[in-house]
């Protein structure tokens, strides 16, 4: 009669071969997990062999036990090889699948073109966030408080006439300029911002060669301590040069409500000066409105009008151009 220790060692032989086998023959992943919970789990036919290892003498169930464990090793070190090379075959099998024949002849096919307005506002807003600002949004119909009130625009001052803008049943109102994300940014952030925001406007203004009732706007503001005027000019001055290149520029003392002392910018074009925006230092009553310290922090504000930088970039002689959707003008950008 054959001893227990011999039969079950015959059977771990047994079980080492066939898996093995198993193992050598998968072909997929899914495969080989059946095969590792088959022989190695819990319930797996190794576990079912050392079952009958109660009923071995003492003395034999070192020698078993031993055996077992390298089953268990060869079949385990045979599963992480042939693991190893059915990924290393479905990362090759995808990289032909995705291969790009650089040898085949190129085909263009247009797809339109960028409008003159989008590409400036992406170049501008690339030099902003090159000088370290954040790029921020916000609503289009807003309330009067964050178009008038919050920027030191009392109920009945004069300027509100200068931005006559339309309004809804519910006292809403399209913006006028793009400072209402100012408010909106300052009331949810501590000191010190430099911050970005653009997006389109609404005014009523007598549409001309240089004016349009719908436009779109870019404003930045920075607030920190110790920010002066000079901070001001120098910036405008990195952004003109970085934008047009060495081209002249001069600065206008002007009034804005949230801004003291305020300036408009012009740049020479075709021979003239052309205002491409409005500046100044924020109002201490607009730091109070948002609960930041005058006392502590200063800071500038500036808006400029996109359609006006295009112009002068591309030597557009009228902005109602821009709004023409003729395509003769725009496939030349």
């Amino acid at each position: 009669m054959t001893p227990p220790s011999a039969s079950l060692e015959a059977d771990l032989q047994t079980l080492q071969t066939a898996g093995e086998a198993a193992i050598a023959a998968a072909d997929s992943l899914d495969a080989l997990e059946k095969i590792r919970l088959d022989y190695l789990g819990k319930k797996g036919k190794v576990s079912k062999v050392l079952g009958g290892m109660g009923k071995l003498p003492p003395e034999d169930r070192p020698r078993i036990g031993s055996l077992a464990n390298q089953v268990k090793t060869a079949i385990q070190t045979q599963l992480d090889e042939q693991k190893t090379q059915l990924q290393d075959a479905a990362i090759q099998a995808q990289l032909a699948a995705e291969t790009l024949d650089v040898t085949m002849p190129g085909v263009y096919q247009p797809q339109g073109r960028v409008h003159p307005i989008n590409s400036i506002i992406d170049q501008i807003t690339e030099i902003f966030v090159g000088l370290g600002y954040t790029v921020a949004s916000g609503p289009e119909v807003e309330s009067d408080y964050y178009n008038f009130e919050a920027l030191n625009f009392l109920p009945d001052h004069p300027a509100r006439d200068m931005q006559d803008t339309l309004y809804l049943p519910n006292g809403d109102l399209l913006r006028t300029h793009t400072s209402n994300v100012q408010i909106r940014y300052m009331k949810e952030h501590e000191p010190p911002c430099r911050v970005l925001a653009t997006g389109r406007c609404y005014r009523r203004d007598t549409v001309d060669a240089t004016h349009a009732a719908v436009f779109h706007q870019i404003e930045f503001f920075a607030i920190d301590k110790g920010i002066t005027f000079t901070d001001l000019r120098g910036t405008i001055r990195a952004f003109i040069d970085a934008l047009f290149g060495d081209i002249p520029i001069r600065f206008r003392p002007s009034y804005f409500p949230f801004t003291e002392p305020s300036a408009e910018v012009d740049v020479e074009w075709n021979g003239q000066w052309l205002e491409v925006l409005g500046c100044g230092m924020i109002d201490p009553n607009v730091l109070t409105a948002v609960g930041y310290d005058p006392e502590i922090y200063t800071g500038f504000a500036a808006g400029l009008g996109v359609e006006r930088l295009a112009m002068v970039q591309h030597e557009i002689d009228d902005i109602r151009r821009l709004y023409g959707s003729d395509l003769r003008f725009l496939q030349q950008f």
